[in-house]
């Protein structure tokens, strides 16, 4: 099980996300991409078990990912400030993998009837519902 996590800008939020999977799923295996140096950095630091920066590599791992998980803006052209190339945005988007996307208000992006829950929260709800998914497939 390959999974992808993809942030930008400061690589807070990927870089809990990465933590608290690495505390729940030890075993797999999850990539970190980020769209700068610093953002990869903050997410290898939570102990990603590989991880690669900008657009190609987004690109290419996107291809093989069995989940991708990231802000909403991921799968925004030119969202995160202009971080999130059209490139990126087609790639996660057309990707096979299971996207969990946190619903995060920022740089014009509003998603209307989401609670406005605290990063912990956030993070807490994409683990409950990756482990769900990685129970099931080992049930089969």
């Amino acid at each position: 099980m390959n999974i992808l996590v993809i942030d930008s800008q400061g690589g807070g939020i990927g870089r809990e996300v990465v933590k608290a999977i690495k505390q729940s799923l030890p075993d797999v295996m999850v990539t970190a991409v980020g769209t700068n140096g610093v953002a990869t950095s903050a997410m290898l630091r939570a102990g990603a078990n590989q991880a690669a920066t900008g657009e190609n590599a987004i690109v290419v791992c996107s291809k093989t990912a069995d989940y991708i998980i990231g802000p909403v803006g991921i799968v925004i052209a030119d969202a995160m400030l202009g971080e999130i190339t059209p490139q990126m945005a087609l790639a996660i988007g057309q990707s096979e993998a299971k996207r969990i996307l946190i619903p995060v208000n920022h740089c014009n992006n509003i998603i209307v009837g989401v609670p406005d829950l605290t990063i912990g929260k956030l993070v807490t709800s994409v683990v409950a519902e990756l482990s769900e998914d990685v129970l099931r497939a080992t049930e089969r």
